[in-house]
């Protein structure tokens, strides 16, 4: 049997040894999701607490959707300027920073005495937030070789579907326990004893940066910050206050002010990159249609996920009058599915690729689907928790399927020196997309909201009393319902076009720097490797010599050249001249796989120069010596 090679790689058929991971790098993933954990928490258990803080805060309907839409606002306004000064100063500082800001926040909600304060200190927790999240997704592109990325960015992915379905449950328990008055300030006190023990934790385990490493130009782009920024408000602040004025000329005129001040930092970056200053968003990143792709799918896909929750809670509780923990309940399947799914995602991405988002977004939109036409088929007051756990578990198996690897897509491209950026946009799209998402499902929920006077009692009697305010309670329920399944049919339009977006990716992943923006592909890569076959974490051995030699991994090409490779390294580590050199333009067919972020060649890196093996193959943040 024939056997294909590379440089004097090992046999085709021979099983390569995984790189070791530093234990370092799995204590640093816990104290990163410990904070990813609160602040995606944060996003979703204020909603429960929404009636009790409407009524303990006498708060209007415009206010309590500023307290979810101004913290996701927030958030997403301070994930590029952090990811890009990480980049600069390194992410474990940056990190410290956030999540000491957001503790302090999260206690600051809790007592706060009127509905304005809490919004406030929501929007500087938001802040607070997206200061620290970029990092997370940073520290994994950094401490992890590719070949266990799909692991760590698989767990990320649990974190980020349990945290936002166990958000409701948490908070109803909480209300629950601690009463409807002022149980709703609990949910901020939660983050008190997490965030503490993250700073501790952060504060030991995550690595110092190398001051050797290559980072970008010095200097930030403050006006690149004003213009997104500007934008992020004038678009979204019509959509989350339109309703409640009644949707006058100036929501109009903004929202069209924020899309062109959107093409103006577009412009902006470019001109800024184009002088050889630091731009706030290498423009470089939107060259390669999977980074593009891969944002805009996410934008879309979580202004339907997380305005499933806002939507259930207001109707369960305002409009059925269940309790907090009752509405919490109703998301225990949908946090049950996003764990099977995340815990699986690595694996079929691995093995599907691109379709592994293809199969989670359709079982969304299949869920979403089936939980609008619930509400439009069962009268409002028939309607049972029971009657939304199919649809929501495997609502909750799609969002598993695609949180981790629609990340991998995105970042697969992506040069070490950037991942602070582009975490930060990735980041930045979901949490936009959240904040459009509520915003706009909160104006047709509550713009659609008709409730119908009962008539007035017969008699005075008891009898007829208590008839006319169960007719109330029965109109109230009627009405809200009316206005979820409208307000669910929205979700359910985001949800249809996220997955017709999944097939505008690209099957094959780039390189940076090749012709085209696409790199060689898996057909540049080592004779005889299998143009498709997956590698990566769970790819099957004997999957093909591109396969495992691609990675960087021990028999690869890379290693044939006799250098050592540190953790991290990726295909193309390799000296110029070495046997595999001809070989990294295409990373084999490791770069084919959609799913697998394939390590960018130093041959077309800009600080290759500075690094003969490729700067970005060592551990440069997370090397553990300079703890």
């Amino acid at each position: 049997m024939s056997t294909a090679t590379v440089g004097g790689a090992a046999p085709a058929s021979s099983k390569p040894a995984a790189p070791a991971i530093p234990g370092h790098a799995w204590r640093a993933l816990v104290v990163l999701l410990l904070g990813m954990f609160i602040a995606l928490l944060d996003t979703t258990i204020v909603n429960v607490a929404l009636p009790t803080i409407k009524s303990s805060l006498n708060a209007s309907e415009s206010t309590l959707s500023w307290i979810i839409s101004g913290y996701a606002l927030a958030f997403g306004l301070a994930l590029i300027p952090a990811g890009r000064i990480g980049d600069r100063i390194g992410h474990k500082w940056v990190y410290f920073t956030g999540i000491l800001i957001f503790t302090a926040a999260s206690f600051a909600c809790g007592i706060s005495q009127s509905d304005e304060q809490l919004v406030i200190f929501r929007v500087i927790q938001g802040l607070a937030g997206g200061i620290f999240v970029p990092a997370v997704t940073a520290f994994i592109q950094l401490l992890f070789p590719p070949q266990a990325r799909g692991r760590a960015f698989a767990i990320m992915g649990s974190v980020i579907g349990v945290s936002s379905a166990l958000g409701p449950i948490v908070g109803g328990l909480l209300i629950q326990a601690f009463g409807d008055t002022d149980g709703w300030r609990t949910v901020f006190y939660v983050n008190l004893p997490i965030g503490l023990a993250t700073l501790i934790l952060a504060a030991i385990w995550l690595p110092k940066r190398d001051v050797n490493a290559p980072r970008p130009p010095a200097g930030l782009d403050w006006f690149g910050v004003f213009l997104v920024s500007a934008a992020l408000v004038a678009i979204l602040v019509p959509l989350i206050q339109g309703q409640q004025d009644g949707w006058p000329l100036w929501t109009y005129l903004t929202i069209a002010l924020g899309v062109i001040l959107l093409a103006v930092f577009g412009l902006w970056e470019v001109h800024v990159a184009h002088v050889g200053r630091s731009p706030l968003v290498p423009p470089a990143l939107f060259r390669h249609p999977q980074f593009t792709g891969g944002v805009v799918l996410a934008l879309v896909y979580f202004a339907a996920f997380t305005s499933i929750f806002f939507t259930i809670s207001l109707l369960w509780q305002t409009g059925l009058a269940h309790t907090a923990l009752e509405s919490g309940v109703v998301t225990i399947p949908f946090a049950v599915g996003s764990i099977l799914g995340s815990s699986q995602s690595g694996r079929l991405a691995a093995r599907l690729g691109r379709t592994v988002l293809i199969i989670g977004t359709a079982l969304v939109a299949a869920g979403l689907i089936s939980v609008w036409l619930i509400l439009v088929a069962v009268k409002a007051t028939d309607l049972t928790n029971w009657m939304l756990v199919a649809p929501l578990f495997f609502a909750g198996i799609g969002n598993g399927f695609f949180i981790a690897p629609n990340a991998q897509f995105i970042v697969a491209t992506v040069d070490r020196r950037d991942a602070g950026s582009a975490s930060a946009v990735i980041a930045a799209v979901q949490r936009v997309g959240s904040a459009v998402g509520i915003a706009v499902i909160g104006s047709v929920l509550f713009g659609t909201l008709v409730v119908a006077k009962p008539a007035a009692p017969t008699s005075p009697t008891p009898a007829a009393i208590a008839a006319v305010k169960q007719q109330a309670l029965d109109n109230l329920a009627t009405g809200f319902g009316n206005a979820s399944a409208k307000a669910m049919l929205v979700s359910v339009i985001f949800a249809i076009v996220a997955f017709g977006l999944v097939f505008a990716l690209p099957k094959r992943v780039g390189v940076p720097g090749a012709p085209g923006g696409h790199g060689g592909g898996a057909q540049g890569g080592a004779p005889g490797g299998a143009a498709g076959a997956p590698a990566g974490a769970g790819a099957p051995a004997g999957a093909g010599a591109s396969a495992a030699d691609a990675s960087g991994g021990p028999g690869s090409a890379s290693a044939a050249s006799g250098e050592p490779q540190p953790q991290g390294a990726g295909a193309g580590t390799q000296p110029a001249g070495s046997p595999a050199a001809g070989h990294a333009p295409g990373h084999g067919a490791h770069a084919a796989d959609p799913a697998h972020p394939a390590e960018p060649s130093p041959s077309h890196g800009h600080h290759v120069a500075d690094h003969p093996h490729g700067a970005h193959a060592a551990p440069v943040e997370p090397d553990s010596r300079h703890q």
